[in-house]
């Protein structure tokens, strides 16, 4: 969510009036941002005075290698196509631009299976972990304070599917349980992902059916895209695709003029 965060604000910088050299300043706010191995932006705008009224046509990114500086999210290679962009004129310049009509864009990102790892080891995706799974071991405020995830780590294979291994440590327990999960992954109206035939094993001995149930249960709706609705978001899974050491996702991503998802990333605009 953070990298998606930036990213968008950063495409709603590009509209500014920079004449010519618009193209250069996109790409320079970008690498402001990631490290980048590789990096095109253009900014279609024809004719160019329409960006003086806070129009622009279309904006195409490309990226391989994209580094979220600061953070241990990197993405593989990022491909982002907006549709047209319009702001209010009178908003140019300001703190807070305004939107005329809402921001539409196509997003094809892949990420493999070392950055998915690294990943897995930052606090924020820890702590989302936690929350998809941990509600099944009991009393929550309970299980936070007895429960940490030590070594996570994911494989992904062949046919949609992947598995993913971690740790559970209780205090003042020196013998961890190991927690095995393998599962297909699919997409259900292009608004949620779900797990597919999910198996889930506890020290390698299999877990009963009514646990596997509703881990799979929870985790569906914490990756339901409609929870990000209340935020003026709406997004669409377009191809969701597992290969043996890489991730593939298609998405179509929609902000409303009144959308709150933005507002305190359009300060630093």
């Amino acid at each position: 969510m953070e990298f998606f965060t930036i990213l968008l604000s950063g495409l709603l910088g590009l509209v500014s009036p920079a004449g010519l050299v618009i193209d250069r300043t996109a790409e320079s706010f970008i690498r402001s941002r990631f490290e980048v191995e590789q990096l095109q932006v253009r900014v279609d705008n024809a004719p160019s005075h329409q960006l003086l009224q806070g129009k622009v046509e279309r904006v195409l990114i490309a990226g391989r290698g994209l580094q979220l500086k600061q953070q241990d999210i990197r993405i593989a290679a990022l491909e982002v196509e907006t549709d047209p962009i319009d702001l209010e004129p009178s908003s140019l310049g300001q703190e807070k631009p305004k939107f005329k009509r809402p921001f539409q864009a196509g997003v094809h990102l892949v990420l493999n299976q070392q950055d998915i790892n690294q990943a897995l080891h930052s606090p924020a995706v820890v702590a989302t972990l936690r929350d998809l799974g941990i509600e099944e071991l009991g009393n929550l405020d309970d299980a936070e304070q007895r429960y940490n995830f030590v070594n996570p780590r994911m494989e992904l294979l062949a046919n949609n599917r992947l598995r993913f291994q971690v740790e559970l440590r209780e205090q003042d327990n020196n013998q961890p349980l190991s927690i095995t999960v393998e599962s297909g992954l699919g997409v259900v109206a292009g608004r949620q992902i779900q797990l597919v035939e999910p198996a889930v094993y506890v020290n390698q001995e299999a877990v009963t059916d009514e646990f596997v149930k509703a881990i799979a249960t929870n985790v569906s709706q914490q990756l339901d895209l409609r929870n990000l609705e209340v935020y003026g978001l709406r997004a669409r899974i377009l191809q969701l695709k597992v290969n043996p050491q890489q991730l593939e996702i298609a998405a179509f991503l929609r902000v409303e003029p009144s959308a709150r998802f933005l507002e305190s990333r359009r300060s630093s605009i």
